[in-house]
């Protein structure tokens, strides 16, 4: 069939195969061209099909030589309806790992649920004993918890009042003022509940229990934190509150691992254009200001290039990770850049539905947006017959 991009708000309800996979192919050859890291070999990505989930498992195989199980929660293609483009990206990138003689497999699962966790351990000791490296990178609306059953929705809201600002509808152009009501009821603790530290601590304990973490072992969950522009609907809203939380957890999550000789981290990433991201009012506009400045300077990054990074120079720079005061790592350290900061703060102030285009790179964020579910990837011919219905070489019945 020929799929088309179908747009709705900040998603796209469908997915090209070819494009996922060029996507995918672009990537791993990036890697590629940076040389090999002396990384982790045995590791665990949850939340491994998009995003910076997806560019820690490439890097991790194609940097490190690793064995990687990826875990997620993505539809699969039928015939007649375009799987997600977290199942394409996860089928290409297990064809190509495969192909190079690298060790894939995944689970396509609720990976908040005690049956994923288990199905995950079982694996690890069916085939490859234990693991070196944990990668905590969910990005989920909602999370059924495993011992209450109690379903939590998040919410993006500031907290204690009203926050107004401008924001940008990343198809249309259109610069507009935006109003957020705070957050209200129980809206604060559901939002921990979903994108706090409890379920990384969760995984880390069973994996513990079971014997299948590896002397050593690291685990890493990402964050972000951003400038004072969308500090009162990020690091100040509810999400930083889960943010927080989720940097609370390291101390725990240090415990856990102290008789292994491990370490967690948080790493703080820079702001990129992700599925999670988009849904974020105030961001695309400060995403859109923030890429042309960073591409002035010739300092601008993607998914792939920010992990890359992180491995080469701070986790596995063959020294001392590099921290803040928090114990946090930092790789949105270019983006939080104190002249990249004033000049994208100038442009703000600056920025209209008429002279965005020419002060800002919305053509930019569009194509990062487009790029995340196969659309606009250079080299796929999109009038060509696709066969929606790709497998999963390495996926779990």
């Amino acid at each position: 069939m020929i799929i088309e991009p179908k747009i709705r708000g900040f998603i796209c309800t469908t997915a090209h195969p070819a494009g996922c996979e060029q996507n995918v192919i672009n990537q791993i050859n990036y890697i590629k061209s940076k040389g090999s890291i002396e990384g982790p070999k045995k590791v665990l990505v949850i939340g491994a099909s998009t995003g910076f989930g997806l560019a820690s498992r490439i890097t991790s195989a194609f940097g490190s030589g690793a064995s990687t199980i990826g875990v997620f929660f993505e539809k699969p293609a039928a015939e007649g309806k375009p799987g997600s483009a977290g199942w394409y990206n996860n089928a290409a990138f297990e064809q190509q790992a495969i192909g190079a003689g690298l060790y894939a497999k995944s689970i396509n699962g609720d990976a908040f649920s005690d049956e994923v966790k288990e199905k995950t351990v079982n694996l690890i000791k069916q085939d490859l004993g234990t693991i070196d490296l944990v990668i905590y990178s969910l990005a989920s609306p909602r999370r059924t918890h495993p011992k209450t059953g109690v379903t939590h929705q998040s919410v993006l809201k500031p907290i204690g009042q009203p926050f107004t600002s401008k924001t940008v509808d990343f198809h249309t152009g259109i610069v507009s003022d935006i109003s957020i009501e705070p957050a209200g009821g129980q809206d604060v603790e559901n939002t921990v509940a979903v994108m706090g530290g409890e379920d990384w601590l969760f995984w880390i304990e069973t994996l513990k229990a079971a014997g299948v973490l590896a002397e050593g072992a690291l685990t890493v969950a990402y964050s972000y934190i951003g400038p004072s522009l969308t500090e009162p609907v990020y690091r100040k809203g509810t999400i930083g509150k889960a943010k927080d939380d989720l940097e609370k957890t390291v101390g725990v999550i240090d415990q856990v691992l102290g008789d292994l000789k491990g370490k967690a981290y948080v790493s703080v990433n820079k702001a990129l254009v992700t599925q999670a991201s988009s849904a974020i009012p105030v961001i695309p506009l400060y995403m859109s200001l923030l890429f042309k400045v960073m591409k002035a300077d010739n300092i601008h990054e993607g998914c792939i290039e920010q992990i890359q990074r992180l491995f080469a120079a701070r986790l596995y720079n063959g020294g001392a990770v590099p921290t803040d005061e928090q114990g946090r790592i930092r790789i949105d350290d270019w983006e939080m850049r104190e002249n990249v900061q004033s000049e994208v703060s100038r442009l703000w102030e600056e920025a209209t539905t008429e002279n965005l285009s020419a002060i800002g790179d919305l053509e930019g964020y569009r194509k990062d947006f487009m790029n995340l579910f196969g659309f606009n990837i250079a080299g796929v011919d999109y009038q060509k017959d696709v066969d929606e219905v790709v497998e999963t070489p390495g996926l779990l019945s």
